[in-house]
């Protein structure tokens, strides 16, 4: 079911494969493993994608699809949970990992009023950077982690449901 869902939401590989501004990456697109659903690229494609949301940097999408290349992660879903961080979620999410990042360094919070405007950011980035980096690479190890594991686990779970409901069956 879970399979199914996802592979219903997933793109198409041949429309990817075929698209006019990504012919370039026809060679590595070839490989089957990034387009698969099974227990293993999709724990894995958690793990990319959780990870990448977390990274305080643009462009995560081509870092989660690089990564997840290397990896043989399934493609399509390291790159959608990268979404996990959108325009709504970010301040919350970088605000907490800075936090996070102040904590583990023994730091103290900046005290200034924090605006979401890049002079805010351009001004005040000297003092944040280091905890904000730490804090995200942090929170994003965890997270991912955390998630991967719930992954695994309720595939397994899934598995033997149906597993036992087959034998069921056949009685």
């Amino acid at each position: 079911m879970i399979k199914r869902f996802l592979k219903k939401i997933s793109p198409e590989h041949d429309k990817i494969r075929e698209h006019k501004s990504l012919r370039f990456l026809r060679p590595l697109f070839a490989n089957s493993k990034l387009w698969q659903f099974n227990r293993h690229s999709v724990s894995r494609a958690v793990t990319v994608g959780i990870f990448c949301a977390f990274l305080p940097i643009p462009f995560q999408m081509i870092v989660a699809a690089i990564i997840a290349v290397f990896s043989n992660a399934n493609l399509p879903l390291s790159v959608g949970l990268v979404w996990l961080s959108n325009p709504l979620t970010i301040p919350p999410i970088f605000y907490f990992t800075y936090k996070v990042g102040t904590w583990l360094m023994g730091s103290s919070l900046h005290s200034t009023e924090f605006t979401f405007t890049t002079e805010w950011l351009s001004h005040h980035f000297n003092q944040i950077w280091q905890p904000l980096l730490v804090g995200s690479l942090f929170c994003g190890v965890v997270v991912s982690v955390v998630a991967t594991i719930t992954v695994k686990l309720l595939w397994n779970f899934y598995t033997i449901r149906q597993w036992r409901s087959r034998g069921q069956k056949d009685d």
